[in-house]
């Protein structure tokens, strides 16, 4: 039997903390391209589609993914997991790999590691973000297509329709849930990511030092880089990993407050 796993890559261009950074250029080309890039290099991803919304904001997103011959899916702006969710559909995947458009530096190696583990354990959910060991910017999750179908129809709270997997991962009396950890030492407290113009500066330079001379990089490389050049290293440092994830827990706490006293 030949399983189909489908990797979703959401993005939108209304973020909060650095607008329109999806498509930023780092050398040229824009930063979600420059993901793709690095996605498409994984051995395991069958097919790979962008989850936008229909915001008319995302229109220069889709038109920008569509003229480079990527599949798109448009949807809801706010329900992440709706879109994400229909986003599947046409696909009919067995498991789908969920990544995020705000990683430039997203590692085939690391993709390919956690589908293995996934498909290795038989699990409904396999991530390396449930206790974090790879640098944030590095975060794969991998699901069940059946788990996301539950989440899709039974998840209520904010939080779960923002991020797509909470609904799985909180559930771990339905959902087999396995966390890949990274050989060698912790580095969960490096920032990979783009939220902000730190952010973008460093993975910029990070680019700017590696990619002219080996476009396919590797994590280790960049390690390797941030060892030679410490000064590199304090560029973003300070900020709070999953700080979206934080607030949406906000936003939980006074949805439940509202519909206790609607019951009441």
């Amino acid at each position: 039997m030949v399983l189909v796993i489908l990797a979703v890559l959401q993005a939108r261009v209304s973020s909060r903390r650095l607008p329109r950074k999806v498509i930023k250029e780092i050398l040229g080309v824009p930063m979600i391209l420059r993901q793709v890039e690095r996605i498409k290099r994984s051995a395991r991803v069958d097919q790979l589609v962008v989850a936008t919304s229909l915001d008319a904001s995302d229109d220069v997103l889709c038109d920008l993914c569509e003229r480079s011959g990527l599949d798109v899916y448009r949807g809801s702006l706010n329900d992440v997991l709706d879109r994400f969710y229909r986003a599947c559909l046409p696909y009919a995947p067995d498991h789908v790999v969920r990544l995020t458009g705000d990683c430039p530096l997203a590692d085939p190696a690391v993709i390919d590691l956690v589908i293995d583990e996934h498909l290795k354990c038989g699990s409904q959910y396999t991530s390396n973000t449930l206790e974090p060991t790879f640098p944030d910017g590095l975060d794969v999750e991998v699901m069940a297509f059946s788990a996301l179908r539950d989440a899709f129809e039974e998840a209520t709270l904010p939080s779960e329709r923002e991020h797509v997997t909470p609904f799985i991962y909180k559930h771990p009396d339905r959902y087999r849930l396995v966390n890949v950890r990274r050989k060698g030492d912790n580095l969960s407290h490096m920032r990979w990511t783009v939220d902000d113009e730190r952010d973008f500066e460093l993975v910029s330079k990070i680019y700017e030092a590696l990619y002219p001379l080996r476009p396919d990089f590797s994590s280790e490389d960049v390690l390797r880089l941030l060892e030679a050049q410490q000064e590199l290293k304090g560029i973003n440092s300070g900020a709070v990993r999953n700080e979206g994830y934080l607030k949406s827990l906000e936003e939980d706490a006074q949805f439940l407050k509202q519909r206790g006293g609607y019951d009441a």
